[in-house]
């Protein structure tokens, strides 16, 4: 989940209460949120949200929210909008390359370093969480008084546009930006088979932003910046809609003044729009969900304290919530913010309605044997992130790619999937522990997914100067052996492997596991020194059958 990190005074400021911080880390869970850290010497502190809640992902937007559960201010924000006079022309050709695209503009602005650093992040997290790595939702941000409008959003070929990009002192063109940049790099494969790229001009042919990859060095907001412009680009209106209400309010917080644009072209609309968004709630489905009796009064108090507005009608509550609030697609999302407005420390704890008694699972129990046994044979047990990356499980292993479970809103690239082998885990730590004495020798007993099936592996790995297959070929025969499994062993081709020297384990003549010495190629993407020796073990199958007389 993303972390948020500000100058505590700052958030002091912008909510317009004094609080400790003490006061203030015991205050932020009850809001739907998690406490993170303080640092009393820097200021800084760091705020955890769930990935729906991107309208909270900066200081403003916590600050925003902190004033209504405070007290400080009640119900709906409303930010006072006008027409900046501005026009986007939409041509027809960006419709199959990036086809969506809705704009803002901010003024007035008194832009500080604190404030552009805020922006960066929000811009960050955005396009991490809900911009899908910027695949489906992207953000560009520009001083406005370097540029002309009308703008236009357009699709060109890459060769025919030249400008310079963020981080750069030369021009390059859209080819290059890919080749060369280091964002463009990283976010090529959004662009790829495509044979125009989206491009935003002004007037006179100036270069705004090449979405979703990076914007002109021309138009950088600094501190000098008064007046913004808001671009966001994507593959779906209603994310990016949102998203620049969030980008939009965000500025307004810090004494702004939000305009709109207005497309034309192959789309006609007016953008940013902040009417509210109507939602009903029938307090006794309310009450049913939490298992409270709240009279409607009460349950409009609640809402108004998470910065909704709410008339009673006939027993409904009729909501208005803000138009940043991307998470509400349902009423069982208005319920979620009665429980916060209600306090969740007080819906207190209830005892079980049903007696039953718990045990552990065969396999549970067997794994704990197993974790014995590796310490015996004198191996330190580690527990590692069931989350991977495909590049920690394939690429770093030279292991050809296989299907996977990934996670839909990723918080870093190093946690993209869920692990289909234990090695790759083991050899991270290792990775991490080059700076320790020789020999290491680690060893875990974890779960790991093959499609949707979790199964329970054990690994091992050790490192040092003589580390050698028949090592590690002891060490399974002697784990093999006080397990009581039946094996045979087969030549392995597992490309992890060095060639000759890595083997397969066969029960029934069926493969359950392997091990051998690694290949240099493994040893130097894992940025390791010396040789290192592993074997990884299918447990329920080396185990079947024999789990109950086992434990």
């Amino acid at each position: 989940m993303p972390v948020i990190t500000f100058s505590f005074r700052d958030l002091v400021s912008l909510t317009g209460k004094e609080l400790p911080a003490d006061e203030m880390a015991s205050i932020i869970p009850m809001m739907g949120a998690d406490f993170h850290h303080y640092d009393a010497e820097t200021d800084e502190m760091g705020i955890e949200f769930f990935p729906d809640r991107p309208d909270m992902y900066s200081v403003e937007g916590i600050a925003r929210s902190l004033r209504t559960f405070l007290g400080v201010e009640k119900g709906l924000k409303h930010y006072p909008i006008s027409d900046s006079g501005i026009i986007m022309n939409v041509e027809p050709s960006i419709e199959p390359v990036r086809p969506f695209v809705v704009a803002g503009v901010v003024r007035e602005l008194t832009i500080t370093d604190t404030m552009i650093r805020s922006l960066m992040e929000v811009q960050e997290k955005i396009h991490l969480t809900a911009g899908r790595k910027r695949m489906k939702v992207s953000i560009g941000i520009h001083d406005l008084c370097k540029v002309e409008p009308p703008f236009t959003y357009t699709a060109v070929k890459p060769e025919d546009v030249s400008f310079v990009p963020l981080g750069k002192t030369e021009p390059m063109n859209l080819n290059e930006i890919l080749q060369r940049h280091e964002k463009g790099i990283d976010y090529a494969y959004i662009l790829e088979g495509k044979e125009r790229y989206p491009i935003i001009f002004d007037k006179n042919g100036e270069v705004l932003s090449f979405p979703p990859i990076i914007n002109g060095i021309l138009t950088t907001v600094t501190e000098e910046t008064k007046d913004v412009f808001i671009d966001v680009t994507g593959t779906d209106l209603n994310a990016i809609s949102g998203v620049l209400n969030i980008v939009a309010t965000l500025l307004a917080e810090r004494g702004g003044r939000i305009q709109t644009v207005k497309l034309t072209g192959s789309v006609h609309s007016t953008t940013p729009d902040l009417k509210p968004i109507r939602m009903e709630l029938d307090p006794e489905y309310c009450n049913s969900i939490l298992g409270l009796k709240l009279a409607d009064a009460e349950m409009a108090s609640c809402l108004e304290k998470m910065g909704h507005d709410v008339k009673l009608n006939k027993h409904k509550l009729e909501v208005q919530s803000p138009a940043t609030r991307m998470d509400l697609l349902h009423p069982i999302d208005l319920v979620e913010d009665v429980a916060k407005g209600y306090g969740y420390a007080k819906f207190g704890k209830a005892k079980p309605r049903v007696q039953a008694i718990g045990a552990e699972r065969p396999i549970e129990r067997a794994s704990d044997l197993v974790r014995h046994l590796m310490i015996g044979y004198d191996y330190y047990e580690v527990t590692t992130l069931t989350l991977s990356s495909q590049k920690e499980q394939f690429d770093l292993m030279r292991l050809p790619s296989e299907e996977v479970v990934e996670i839909l809103n990723p918080i870093s690239e190093d946690h993209t999937c869920l692990r289909v082998h234990l090695l790759p885990s083991l050899l991270a730590v290792l990775r991490k522990s080059k700076h320790r004495d020789l020999p290491q020798r680690i060893f875990e007993v974890g779960d790991v997914l093959k499609g949707p099936n979790r199964r329970k592996h054990l690994a091992a790995v050790a490192v040092h100067p003589k580390a050698s297959f028949t090592e590690m070929k002891s060490l399974v025969d002697g784990v093999m052996r006080d397990l009581v499994v039946s094996y045979t062993i087969a030549s392995s081709s597992n490309p992890m492997f060095i060639d000759g020297r890595g083997a397969d384990l066969l029960s029934d003549g069926q493969p359950f596991g392997h091990f051998g010495e690694m290949h240099p190629e493994v040893i130097i993407n894992n940025e390791l020194g010396y040789p290192v020796i592993g074997f990884e073990i299918d447990l329920e199958t080396a185990l079947k059958g024999r789990m109950q007389r086992l434990v």
